[in-house]
């Protein structure tokens, strides 16, 4: 269902997201700060038979090379950036006309912080202890102005939560903790 579009999926970590959208039939590129985690989603690529173009690089280094891209994932890469604004603003110069972002990111409140910080980092480990700070969390209207201010438009936003004894995330009308905005560039 994918077959002609180009994915750029940032912060593609491991290629978690990478290889599934490969496998449904898209041009996938998948970029990551950390060449570690390039090299582990190149190893995995490789094992799995997928054919994606993973990159050590940032997204703004992709922008400044006037790459550009049918749909950006941008999953759980905002909370981590030091200006988000600069950040949005680079990812959307790589949104074609007519082309959409996803953001994926952690909401600013003392909810998220008892939740995906102690207790997903400190209580439940599921993540390394300082993985997230709560000053560079996100709040969606902080989002949304960024998103804005680059020429995107939001098209759709959810929450996202984990139900523990189900073992599964799922969408939900609570922005609170976690949360996911579909932005859309204008057409030409």
């Amino acid at each position: 269902p994918f077959e002609g579009l180009r994915f750029r999926d940032i912060g593609c970590g491991g290629g978690l997201l990478c290889e599934p959208m490969a496998r449904l039939g898209a041009e996938v590129v998948g970029a990551d700060a950390s060449a570690t985690n390039i090299e582990v989603a190149k190893l995995h690529a490789a094992e799995a038979g997928v054919n994606v173009d993973y990159r050590a690089t940032t997204a703004e280094a992709l922008a400044d090379a006037g790459e550009t891209f049918d749909v950006i994932l941008n999953m759980e890469v905002v909370e981590h950036v030091a200006d988000v604004d600069l950040f949005v603003a680079k990812c959307s110069e790589m949104v074609r006309p007519g082309g959409i972002m996803f953001v994926a990111t952690i909401n600013r409140t003392l909810k998220a912080l008892g939740l995906a910080i102690i207790g997903a980092e400190y209580v439940l480990r599921w993540l390394p202890r300082g993985t997230h700070q709560f000053g560079k969390l996100v709040r969606p209207e902080e989002l949304a102005k960024a998103l804005g201010a680059a020429g995107l438009t939001i098209v759709d936003r959810t929450g996202v939560i984990y139900h523990p004894l189900a073992d599964r995330w799922q969408k939900s009308r609570d922005m609170d903790v976690n949360y996911m905005v579909l932005a859309e560039k204008a057409s030409v």
